[in-house]
């Protein structure tokens, strides 16, 4: 479709569509990712049960005969590790409160922590934020009367424009906040095409495919002080060839990411090539090599070549 055909198909769209900015914020571990991912319909957002794996913001879009959502999902704000990284993903997450819509704080079903109140704090006051509860297939949460009893009592912590309860695991109510969320876009004609699903390069998706292998084959194995670059992306009409670095903080984690025999890394490299031809459609060569560069998690200068 050309830009042309596109401008004149949203021109001709009936009055009151709306299309807007949505930011997922929440402690680590909530399910922001997953809940991401259930909205869009497609996997874009890793996912992982150890926490901190997102790291950049993740732009995802889902668009249907009346509105356009764009969702920012941000890293979880981070309170335990203080160093360079983690003020950098703190700083990503107040960013992303900035120029949104609506904001929808996510926390788990029968549980709040002083991790949560902690991102309270950096909730906008003057932009409307949902309270979304996640993971009501958790036992304790199945009891309707409990639970909205867990939901007055967190309400009295902020005020909230309203809330909504949801299994992003199991894709429960995922309908619903969508058609709760839609009155606060503005009415406007869509920002993108409606076959897109993130504004993200392909580069960043196979990045985000690895990192999701790592973290779910290391589990607590996986050095904290990790993260991964893309050192050269080919894309050919038969084949892509891609070129990714693991970087590590130590030596000693180096031997723990390649295992015995460099079975675990070609293990992790074989699943996110897989994963890759999936996504891209496309045949795929994947090269993943494991690199030490001490000290990387407190380098500014670093961090900003890798975009964090």
């Amino acid at each position: 479709m050309d830009i042309e055909t596109f401008l004149n198909n949203e021109a001709q769209r009936s009055a009151g569509y709306r299309c807007g900015f949505v930011a997922i914020v929440g402690r680590p571990n909530v399910g922001k990712s997953t809940l991401m991912n259930h909205l869009i319909g497609q996997k874009i957002s890793i996912t992982s049960k150890k926490a901190q794996t997102t790291r950049n913001r993740v732009t995802g879009i889902y668009t249907d005969d009346t509105a356009q959502f764009v969702f920012v999902d941000t890293p979880g704000f981070q309170t335990n590790h203080r160093n360079a990284l983690n003020d950098r993903l703190n700083q990503n997450v107040t960013e992303a409160l900035s120029g949104v819509d609506v904001v929808v704080f996510v926390i788990e079903a029968m549980r709040f922590t002083d991790a949560d109140r902690v991102v309270i704090k950096q909730l906008p006051k003057h932009t409307p934020v949902l309270l979304v509860v996640n993971k009501i297939d958790k036992d304790k949460a199945k009891d309707k009367y409990a639970l909205q009893a867990f939901v007055d009592e967190v309400s009295e912590e902020f005020a909230f424009a309203g809330h909504e309860v949801v299994s992003a695991k199991h894709g429960l109510r995922i309908a619903n906040l969508l058609e709760v969320l839609k009155p606060y876009l503005p009415e406007s004609v869509p920002m993108y095409p409606e076959d897109m699903v993130t504004d993200k390069s392909s580069r960043f998706l196979a990045m985000e495919i690895v990192r999701e292998k790592l973290f779910r084959y290391l589990g607590e194995e996986l050095p904290y002080a990790m993260n991964v670059e893309v050192e050269q992306f080919e894309e050919g009409e038969d084949i892509h060839r891609i070129y990714i670095a693991v970087l590590v903080d130590k030596e000693s984690q180096k031997a723990i990411l390649i295992g015995k025999g460099g079975e675990r890394l070609k293990k992790i490299s074989t699943e996110a090539r897989l994963d890759m031809e999936k996504l891209f459609d496309q045949k795929v060569f994947l090269k993943v090599w494991v690199k030490v560069k001490s000290g990387w998690a407190d380098d500014i200068r670093f961090l900003r070549e890798l975009g964090l």
